[in-house]
């Protein structure tokens, strides 16, 4: 940890959680939250009980399998959609 470039006495550990995203469940925190509210609309003000659960298992896995593969996707695609269309690649 102690290289010839670092100064004595400067030298402040950071602890893992500060720097990793917040997951629920293995996925992003906002998305979870967004899909069991809307899963649970549809369970139970709609009464479509499967529905409900299928919606929610559907996108929760979705989301799980795109965190793994990019656990910033929900800040990079709402920064995506910021642009207007001219100036996307």
């Amino acid at each position: 940890m102690n290289s010839a470039d670092d100064i004595p006495g400067y030298y402040a550990p950071v602890h893992r959680a500060l720097c990793e995203p917040i997951l629920l469940g293995g996925a992003p925190r906002s998305l979870a939250i967004v899909n069991g509210t809307l899963a649970g609309a549809i369970g139970l003000g709609l009464r479509l009980w499967i529905a409900g659960l299928a919606l929610w298992a559907i996108g929760h896995a979705l989301s799980v399998w795109a965190a793994r593969r990019d656990p910033q996707f929900v800040d990079v695609a709402r920064r995506h959609l910021k642009y207007p269309v001219w100036m996307r690649p």
